[in-house]
């Protein structure tokens, strides 16, 4: 069991709902998390179970960011809007960075997206059970 994130930018959202019905199944078994409002409309669309945290602007980014940081985050699906200015872009860039730091894979556009899931539902992320598994103590 992976623990993966969703993350989308309000023009996004309903972009995200689409593909996350799309490969559902892929998703069933797997500890879901979520910002706040993208966690709600996907579970209004589906019968996946999400942990929701706050809303990005509001601090959810970070509390995923935290988990990053912690590696205790497996795969992120953050459909971000180039288009438009974001009010929180320091959080957003520092969790980018925390998944570069931790080689977290990170998918900022739905192209992406689809090959992670793809090697998802191949078993190609049996690798990230090893870290889990020999994850060292907080020194």
């Amino acid at each position: 069991m992976l623990n993966i994130a969703f993350i989308a930018h309000d023009r996004k959202k309903e972009e995200i709902v689409n593909f996350v019905i799309a490969y559902e199944k892929v998703f069933v078994g797997h500890q879901l998390f979520s910002t706040g409002t993208t966690g709600t409309r996907i579970m209004e669309q589906t019968n996946l179970s999400i942990h929701r945290f706050m809303s990005g602007p509001l601090g959810g980014d970070q509390q995923i960011g935290a988990m990053v940081a912690q590696n205790e985050m497996d795969l992120i699906i953050f459909l971000r809007d180039p288009l438009m200015a974001q009010p929180h872009e320091p959080d957003i860039i520092a969790l980018l960075r925390l998944c570069d730091v931790q080689g977290i894979p990170v998918a900022t556009n739905v192209a992406t997206a689809e090959l992670l899931v793809k090697a998802l539902e191949r078993g190609d992320f049996a690798w990230r059970e090893l870290v889990h598994k020999y994850k060292p103590g907080i020194e």
